[in-house]
């Protein structure tokens, strides 16, 4: 279980994302990137003008919500 320094450290990083643009990989190898704005203490997050990026282009999702137990990595999109 995570400590709540852990707790703490994850929440800030992730404000500091915050109407930034994002890349999610998902389990089952999805990624996706858009802004993110908004997201909870189970890594749920919602993000806006979302793409899903694959090998030969990308897809318009729109706005969308990832549960946070199907995320794998996020960070800061280029």
């Amino acid at each position: 279980m995570a400590s709540q320094a852990e707790k703490l450290n994850t929440f800030k990083v992730m404000s500091e994302y915050l109407n930034s643009n994002v890349y999610v990989r998902l389990k089952g190898g999805l990624e996706i990137k858009g802004v993110l704005k908004s997201f909870d203490q189970h890594l749920n997050l919602i993000l806006d003008n979302a793409e899903e990026v694959m090998e030969k282009g990308s897809r318009s999702l729109g706005t969308i919500l990832v549960r946070g137990d199907s995320v794998v990595a996020i960070s800061p999109a280029k």
